[in-house]
């Protein structure tokens, strides 16, 4: 898949760089670029601190899902617990504080599964997946302007809610897929 000693025939270098837009949440760069042809192109990406997501699962084997309103697409959507990496922060101690936060939940379990990366085409984002069991409920603490509702859903629930259309969201999609070994061994 790659060129010989290690190079790339495809990669394109970064000639210089700008950033065009600096938000809370997203940085936006347009960087001039060395092609592999030799000639030059402009280049637009988002700069993300990255994420975690986790597929979690109760005692009876049953997920537990959360159903946000997402501004961009202008409705509700039903995904896995995810959220941003703070500064400097662990992926674990995200994953285990946006469960915490979001649904109330601690696991005394965690296996980190891998890493995806949702949108290639214009963002460095990668978002960690981890699996979560052995839950508990200790009580919720939402963010300030966060709306949830909690709900559980089984593996065969959510596998027709992906397959119906329900579930568009990437990230839980590609989270559930990757811990689809996990959760049929547990029995789920």
């Amino acid at each position: 898949m790659n060129g010989t000693a290690g190079i790339d025939p495809l990669e394109e270098r970064s000639l210089s760089g700008e950033q065009v837009f600096d938000g809370r949440l997203l940085k936006v760069w347009r960087d001039r670029v060395s092609l592999p042809n030799g000639g030059e192109g402009t280049r637009e990406y988002i700069r993300h601190p990255g994420a975690v997501v986790v597929v979690a699962t109760l005692p009876d084997g049953r997920l537990l899902f959360e159903r946000q309103y997402r501004y961009p697409l202008r409705r509700a959507f039903v995904e896995l617990p995810a959220g941003k990496i703070d500064p400097g922060e662990d992926i674990l101690t995200c994953a285990r504080r946006e469960l915490r936060e979001e649904t109330g939940y601690e696991a005394a379990h965690w296996q980190h599964i891998g890493v995806m990366h949702p949108c290639i085409g214009y963002s460095d984002e990668r978002i960690e997946i981890f699996f979560a069991r052995d839950l508990r409920h200790v009580g919720h603490a939402w963010d300030e302007g966060e709306f949830l509702e909690i709900l559980t859903l089984s593996l065969d629930e959510a596998e027709a809610a992906i397959h119906r259309g329900e579930i568009t969201d990437g990230k839980s999609i590609s989270a559930l897929y990757r811990c689809l070994p996990l959760l049929r061994s547990a029995g789920c």
